[in-house]
């Protein structure tokens, strides 16, 4: 298997086609292990001990979020509850710009990738996920669903991350 930035991409779709594997969102489950916290320009993966609020952010197949922008302060860990709405998997996935863009492009080539960080939730349809993270970086970064087709689609919010 190659690591691209956080990602796993499966060898069988680099050697066999994508067509032969099988598709990785939704069919992998987050597991009870312990998050490997390792810190990102968006922030580190955070502790449900710390958190300071909780963020309801529903998605649908109208490939929007509600709501599509949100306020946090430097150091807030945030507790966010991902209600998938509609009848399609969507996914939640927390960082800048340019690596959303980048991840994007990828599932494009390679749908069938399989990734799992602690800034993702893939959640099916009519079903919730949650994200606990620290934003200890000021800046402005997005959540975005990036399933192909999705991201193109403008299913993409902001959060803006301000200093105390």
């Amino acid at each position: 298997m190659f690591k691209f930035s956080g990602i796993v991409l499966a060898c069988a779709a680099l050697l066999g086609g994508v067509n032969n594997v099988a598709l990785a969102h939704g069919e992998k489950k987050h597991s009870s292990a312990p998050v490997v916290k390792e810190q990102t320009d968006w922030g580190i993966a955070g502790d449900a001990v710390n958190v300071a609020r909780t963020i309801d952010v529903s998605m649908g197949d109208d490939m929007r979020f509600k709501p599509g922008r949100l306020a946090i302060k430097e150091g807030e860990t945030i507790r966010f509850r991902v209600k998938n709405t509609g009848k399609l998997l969507h996914e939640f996935v927390i960082g800048t710009q340019a690596e959303n863009a980048k991840h994007a492009e990828l599932m494009l080539k390679f749908p069938g990738m399989e990734h799992d960080e602690p800034y993702m939730a893939h959640v099916d349809a009519g079903q919730s996920g949650e994200i606990v993270w620290t934003f200890n970086r000021v800046g402005e970064f997005e959540f975005a669903c990036l399933i192909a087709g999705h991201f193109q689609a403008g299913m993409v919010g902001t959060i803006t991350v301000a200093a105390n």
